[in-house]
């Protein structure tokens, strides 16, 4: 790593850089996404964070990433600004001029609409190169959906932080009816047969064997499917893939009392046996509940795919192209990549690209609520590959997946093929409002 004169490690607070902004606009100074201003000291770094959400706070943001990088970069001023709504959004930055170097937000959701969309994509490639840094470190699931961003494998960034899942059961519910346990590596045949066996109806009490949230389910599916054509401007959700997706999920929804209660009352009612949900909750529900009697496993999967993990719940790191800094900026970022600091991460419950034994032992030790938890699971089998990349110049939109199961499946009793092909329809359609609007625009700005 290159050394920089000495200086004083700062976390400028949000009001002094946004103060910053405002007299950009307000001298005239506004600069688009392509005309970046940029009068910042050499030795400033500008990271803005979308997500994950838990850096709105400023001091989780010193505590997981400030406080390392004063350390590993004692003369490297860090400005730290993270998205609000309103004043703090991409299009404030961009109009103000003030473009980040390093941009911290969701990768499936995120990266298209906002980073791409707004001209703010980097290929990374020759940084990777010139710094000798190893991606092959790092798990293999989050390196394929950074680079499927483009069909030419672009490397715009590099992965940060993954918000999987496991599968949460309440002992005392499996004790109640005799039941076993669950165990990592269970099939969702097995899953479903015990959910049978869970599900009761005693006095004003309704037992829910198995709960999840679709959406959650759908967008992160373990058979690697798209909702979007990968070849064409339109979504793809009316086959028998994603018909085998949607019918695995709805037999334990159609369990007699088990209709889908939000995974977020398993701690609240204690009613649910088991329920999916992402790992940050092993915190979450002992907070509400500390005397609930759970414990985890990793998430049931498909027989034909064993022992995999959901896709990537992904956060990725991005240079912007308008950075003056970048060979700073990737520094920065590969140093958050080491394994000194993955393991840092890990302790304070960080589920992190990389997955060496150090990591996955460290895996919740600062966290008093993750001790003697199976937090093994959480590295159990391979995660899902995200879909390939889509071909160049189609146009992105969130599908909204849990709409299938919620109105159409849950309040509407619709059959799974009606659900897909309408929500392929609307979403369809969509795409074709969106290029329209997007045509008005060129137009508009041509004359």
């Amino acid at each position: 790593m290159k050394k920089y004169a000495k200086n004083t490690f700062v976390i400028v607070s949000l009001f002094t850089l946004l103060t910053g902004c405002e007299s950009s606009l307000d001298s005239g100074t506004a600069a688009t996404a392509n005309k970046p201003v940029d009068s910042s000291p050499e030795n400033e770094l500008f990271i803005y964070t979308v997500w994950p959400s838990f850096y709105a706070k400023e001091e989780n943001f010193d505590k997981q990433i400030g406080q390392f990088l004063k350390k590993k970069f004692p003369d490297l001023t860090i400005k730290h600004v993270h998205w609000d709504n309103p004043g703090r959004q991409y299009q404030d930055l961009i109009a103000a001029g003030t473009i980040p170097d390093i941009i911290l937000d969701n990768t499936r959701m995120n990266a298209q609409r906002y980073i791409i969309d707004n001209d703010l994509q980097y290929d990374i490639s020759d940084l990777v190169k010139k710094y000798n840094f190893d991606t092959n470190q790092l798990n293999p699931a989050h390196m394929a959906q950074m680079r499927n961003m483009t069909p030419d494998g672009k490397l715009y960034g590099l992965p940060f932080n993954n918000n999987d899942f496991v599968l949460f059961y309440n002992k005392d519910i499996f004790d109640k009816f005799g039941v076993d346990y669950p165990k990592d590596g269970m099939t969702y045949d097995e899953a479903y047969e015990m959910a049978k066996r869970l599900t009761r109806v005693e006095g004003e009490i309704t037992y829910k064997g198995f709960s999840q949230n679709p959406g959650h389910y759908m967008n992160y599916n373990q058979l690697s499917l798209s909702p979007l054509s990968l070849a064409e401007d339109k979504a793809s959700l009316n086959t028998p893939e994603w018909k085998k997706v949607v019918d695995n999920l709805r037999r334990f929804y159609d369990i007699p009392a088990n209709q889908f209660d939000t995974v977020e009352t398993f701690a609240t009612k204690g009613n649910i046996a088991m329920a999916v949900a992402t790992v940050d909750h092993i915190v979450s529900f002992h907070e509400q509940n500390k005397n609930l009697n759970f414990d985890v496993v990793s998430v049931p999967s498909f027989s034909d795919v064993p022992d995999t993990r959901y896709q990537p719940n992904l956060y990725g790191m991005y240079i912007s192209k308008q950075s003056t800094k970048k060979d700073k900026a990737f520094q920065v970022m590969a140093a958050i990549l080491s394994e000194e600091h993955q393991v840092d991460l890990a302790k304070e419950g960080v589920i992190v690209p990389l997955e060496t034994k150090a990591v996955q032992e460290a895996f919740g030790q600062n966290l008093a609520q993750m001790k003697g938890k199976n937090t093994k699971a959480i590295f159990h089998g391979k995660t899902a590959m995200p879909p390939a990349a889509r071909a160049t110049g189609l146009t992105y939109i969130d599908v909204p997946m849990q709409n299938v199961f919620g109105p159409l499946i849950f309040k509407e009793s619709k059959d799974s093929v009606t659900a897909l092909r309408m929500i392929e329809e609307q979403s369809t359609k969509a795409i074709e409002t969106k290029k329209a609007e997007k045509s008005a625009v060129d137009n508009a700005a041509k004359k």
